[in-house]
């Protein structure tokens, strides 16, 4: 590719290839995220290395690392893009239809429950968008991965994006009918060190502790867990299916304690809530699908996450 053949419109795709092979770690990786080949990403580096006429990667046969006119070069491409993206945005107008692609990471059973009723009220309003819905209980590196977006549950330590607070989920402790019968007159958590236990092991393995809802008082109860697990739907099954006694998020049992399958152990008890973060990476600028999405998320949903399923609200 000679300097003639390289567009305004080409210089500013190689500078987005760049930036996402930086991002993505690997060629490969940012092929696969720019659905092209790999051969193709490294033809579009080797063309701006030569019209930068300088040498932006060191790769070796097990590494890829910056070099420092590398390093200069992708800072000033994030800011020249982002720059660019505000300005196409602002001469379309801002009643632009968004579009593109929106790649979204959610927790894997709050995801499926509660936020699919979103996710198509999103669908439905921004018909050009698609959204790549990935379901996993984990915090995800935003810019080697691509994502947009995410929602996750739980305390976070060094966070280095946006994290916004939206909701917090309640946790209360219960078990089928026929446990709690075993122990009729349970009050206090010492009254259910005796029963099998079922452990969710991202938040809890060997011990509880509960909280009186008037005088807030704290009990750490051990546990002996029968079963531990990763996963919100197995512990739900489990303890559906009298396996032990649990720590549940509420929304998750709230239709099982209606019809009877299952009902609250100790109710004066329950354990810390789990908050919900909405969080993203720190940009100058955000597209605009990006920014309606975070709009409904944040006007939807609750500060207190309890049985009901998430209907999108009105404008």
């Amino acid at each position: 590719m000679t300097e003639a053949q390289t567009s305004g419109v080409d210089r500013i795709e190689l500078m987005q290839t760049f930036i996402r092979i930086v991002d993505s770690g690997s060629l490969s990786a940012a092929a696969e995220r720019l659905g092209t080949t790999q051969p193709t990403i490294s033809r579009r580096l080797q063309a701006l290395e030569r019209f930068l006429g300088l040498k932006l990667l060191q790769r070796t046969t097990h590494a890829m690392k910056l070099t420092e006119d590398g390093e200069r070069c992708y800072a000033r491409a994030r800011d020249l893009l982002d720059n660019w993206q505000a300005m196409e945005e602002d001469l379309r107008g801002v009643a632009d239809e968004p579009e593109g692609r929106l790649r979204v990471l959610v927790p894997h059973a709050f995801g499926q429950r509660h936020l699919m009723p979103l996710l198509a009220d999103y669908l439905v309003r921004y018909p050009k968008v698609s959204v790549e819905w990935l379901l996993q209980d984990r915090r995800p590196d935003f810019l080697a991965e691509g994502i947009d977006c995410a929602l996750h549950v739980g305390e976070l330590d060094d966070v280095d994006q946006v994290a916004v607070r939206v909701s917090e989920i309640p946790r209360i402790v219960v078990g089928t009918p026929a446990l709690a019968a075993t122990v009729p007159h349970a009050r206090h958590p010492a009254d259910l060190a005796g029963l099998p236990w079922i452990a969710l092991r991202t938040f809890y393995r060997d011990e509880i502790t509960l909280r009186h809802v008037a005088d807030r008082e704290e009990y750490r109860l051990p546990i002996r867990p029968r079963m531990l697990t990763d996963n919100l739907y197995a512990l739900h099954n489990a303890a559906l299916r009298g396996i032990g006694a649990t720590v549940e998020s509420a929304w998750m049992t709230t239709e099982d304690i209606q019809a009877g399958r299952l009902c609250r152990l100790i109710p004066d008890w329950h354990a810390a809530p789990l908050p919900i973060y909405l969080m993203h990476p720190y940009a100058r600028y955000y597209p605009a699908r990006l920014r309606r999405f975070l709009e409904i998320i944040r006007r939807t949903m609750p500060p207190v996450m309890d049985g009901e399923l998430l209907v999108p609200a009105p404008d």
